[in-house]
């Protein structure tokens, strides 16, 4: 690799690695460990691939990244409505008032099934990296027999 295609390289791998940081960002939220969890993914993806090809960043991967950040926004919104339901059913255990009380029967069916909601997504989401995982493996090893 010349010097020029290899700053060019270098310069895509930086402008890449800054989009996914820049993902990873827009997860920031009180909940840190949602935050903390999105930040380790983008973290162990790039330490793993540092240096590496184009082929590491293709469409494919960046797709992924997408739907990585698109699971955690979804995860993150449900997270925040169990937090306002919470805080509701709280305010209504509180108040002692009859109707109150009633209505957190309602109230907390939904956090269930919000919780729910999340194991959902995070097993898909468990099953999407697992399956990046796997097409990188799959990729490296079919790089390594063309070289051959």
């Amino acid at each position: 690799m010349d010097d020029g295609s290899h700053a060019d390289h270098h310069n895509n791998l930086h402008r890449r690695t800054t989009q996914t940081l820049t993902r990873a960002h827009a997860l920031t939220t009180n909940d840190c460990n949602t935050t903390t969890t999105a930040n380790l993914v983008n973290h162990s993806y790039m330490e793993e691939n540092e240096g590496a090809g184009d082929e590491s960043f293709d469409g494919g991967s960046s797709r992924m990244w997408t739907t990585f950040t698109d699971s955690f926004q979804q995860v993150q919104s449900v997270l925040d409505r169990n937090r306002v339901l919470i805080q509701q059913v709280n305010d209504n255990h509180r108040s002692k008032i009859h109707d109150n009380l009633v209505k957190n029967v309602s109230l907390i069916q939904e956090i269930n099934g919000n919780i729910n909601k999340v194991v959902s997504l995070y097993s898909a989401l468990s099953v999407n990296f697992s399956n990046m995982c796997q097409q990188q493996i799959s990729g490296k090893e079919e790089a390594g027999k063309s070289d051959s």
